[in-house]
């Protein structure tokens, strides 16, 4: 049992559009958790999201509605905590993430296989052209992702805690806060008064020498900006996905968990940063050292 849980909010014909697309895909289980509104104006938006998940008809369904509104950082934290207290892995989406077809057995497949290795903290379904190594095969990167992912419980295990916490302990261990970009720190120390969640959850792999397991290309993409979204990316656009290209199949044989070394410095290139040049390479995360 691998179930998917949907994250939403106000905006009845985004989810309608992430719900569809998973229709096909024999979900043993949807978990829906429906935010409360902030003020009078999101209640007509939070009544008819709620309608969308009720007139789910084509698997198992279980709904939590939030009289009060959480915001999405405070949202997937408690409700991955309560996923992931009753099932040992799961997948995650918003209600803003379009899936194509075949990327549930693609995730789920990617849980199964790698559920005992405790270097992988985390799989997903997106990547992006800027931050893509050179291959056509699954990739790992230490950089963890908060769109079309899917974990385990042992992983999830500390990653509710504060971004800022989390982040100095990275320090006190010698590793770099930047790896990944310079603007980790920052979104770090704003994590709390903007109430995001996602640096916490990348800091929590760079801690524990995690690695998030990517496809070659997108299997799904961001659909929701527009002016009712809430989102931690500013310049979101740009990273908006080529054309979707059909999902590849699962594969016959899955990569062993090494970061892929090009993958740091894709990520601060991504945001203007310049190349940092490792030096070492962990015998033990396969991660290189900077």
């Amino acid at each position: 049992m691998i179930p998917v849980a949907v994250f939403a909010f106000r905006r009845p014909d985004v989810l309608a559009r992430t719900l569809e697309a998973l229709r096909g895909e024999r979900i043993p289980l949807l978990i829906a958790f429906s935010d409360g509104p902030r003020h009078a104006a999101d209640e007509p938006g939070v009544r008819a999201v709620r309608e969308v998940l009720h007139a789910v008809d084509w698997c198992p369904v279980e709904i939590v509605e939030r009289d009060a509104n959480l915001g999405l950082g405070r949202s997937v934290r408690a409700g991955a905590g309560h996923v992931l207290g009753r099932h040992e892995s799961a997948i995650f989406l918003e209600e803003d993430i379009v899936c194509n077809p075949g990327t549930y057995a693609y995730l789920s497949a990617a849980l199964r296989h790698y559920a005992a290795d405790e270097r992988v903290f985390s799989v997903t379904g997106w990547t992006h052209p800027m931050i893509t190594p050179a291959t056509t095969r699954p990739y790992f990167d230490g950089k963890g992702e908060c769109w079309a992912w899917g974990t385990w419980r042992r992983a999830w295990l500390g990653a509710d805690r504060p971004a800022e916490d989390v982040m100095r302990d990275c320090a006190a261990r010698g590793i770099d806060v930047e790896r990944y970009g310079s603007d980790m720190p920052k979104m770090a120390a704003e994590a709390a008064s903007r109430n995001l969640w996602a640096v916490g959850w990348w800091y929590h792999h760079m801690l524990s020498g995690g690695l998030c397991l990517r496809p070659p290309r997108s299997l799904c993409e961001h659909v929701g900006w527009d002016d009712r979204a809430t989102t931690a990316t500013p310049d979101g656009l740009r990273w908006r996905n080529p054309p979707l290209e059909p999902s590849p199949p699962v594969p016959m044989e899955w990569p062993e968990p090494i970061e892929h070394p090009d993958c740091p410095n894709l990520w601060r290139a991504a945001i203007g940063d310049p190349p940092r040049i490792p030096h070492t390479i962990s015998p033990i995360s396969g991660a290189s050292q900077w």
